[in-house]
């Protein structure tokens, strides 16, 4: 583990997503996932099936951030095409995996056999690996610092799973929680000082209404802590100056 922070990116796929038809389930459980594994979803784009608007989605964020993960787009049917716009980003052909082939055959030896539609899951972008998936047989993908991941959530949870410890993550990211009834807009100078005084530390406000009344928790992170303890104490103490009653771990 270093002290380097890493970071990645989610490309959320499919036409039912940007339509409502389908909720996205996805986001959560990477941006989860990822923090277990001491790495940051920095950013998410959700982009309809177009081959051409996933191959500009990809090639930006796989740039920019350490790990790009894609959602959706990989399963037998002619709209599925997560696989094409890949290979095309990265400039590569798309194969037919044989490993992949095999576990398909298998999958299906009992339920019709391996079909035109099903082949399709098979392919990959050429020197493309494979993530296991142990709900459907199709595996998910891996290429370079890319990882194609199925759109159904509990088949991608089934991914992260067995991509769980693969990865090199950096420090993880700590965090403190303080709240109150307590109206952020009347806090909100006193919330930028205290994280200008200490630059390891960014503070997340919350707002809330309960009871009748406006409150908010404010949630410190930082990878030090130190900084994070040093921090805490701060904006506890600029709480009680000003007058506010608060909950150490929120409310």
């Amino acid at each position: 583990m270093t002290k380097r922070i890493y970071t990645a990116g989610l490309v959320v796929i499919g036409d039912e997503i940007l339509s409502g038809r389908t909720h996205d389930k996805n986001i959560a459980q990477v941006a989860s996932w990822l923090q277990v594994q001491n790495i940051r979803l920095a950013e998410v784009r959700v982009v309809p099936d177009v081959i051409d608007t996933i191959v500009g989605a990809v090639n930006a964020l796989r740039e920019s951030y350490d790990y790009l993960f894609t959602t959706g787009g990989i399963g037998p049917t002619h709209d599925d095409i997560t696989v094409d716009a890949v290979a095309k980003a990265l400039g590569v052909d798309v194969v037919i995996h044989p490993e992949a082939r095999a576990i398909l055959e298998r999958y299906y030896e009992d339920k019709g056999g391996l079909n035109e539609g099903r082949l399709r899951m098979a392919r990959v972008p050429e020197g493309g690996e494979l993530i296991p998936n142990r709900m459907s047989g199709a595996p998910g993908i891996k290429v370079g610092n890319l990882h194609l991941m199925a759109g159904v959530p509990h088949i991608t949870a089934g991914m992260l799973d067995a991509l769980t410890g693969t990865l090199e993550g950096g420090e993880p990211l700590l965090s403190e929680t303080v709240g109150g009834f307590i109206p952020e807009s009347e806090i909100s100078t006193q919330l930028r000082d205290v994280e200008k005084a200490h630059s390891e530390c960014q503070i997340g406000s919350y707002p809330f209404f309960r009871e009748g009344k406006v409150g908010s928790n404010f949630v410190i992170r930082s990878t030090d802590r130190a900084a994070l303890d040093a921090c805490m104490a701060e904006l506890c103490e600029r709480l009680t100056e000003e007058g506010f009653e608060f909950t150490p771990g929120g409310i």
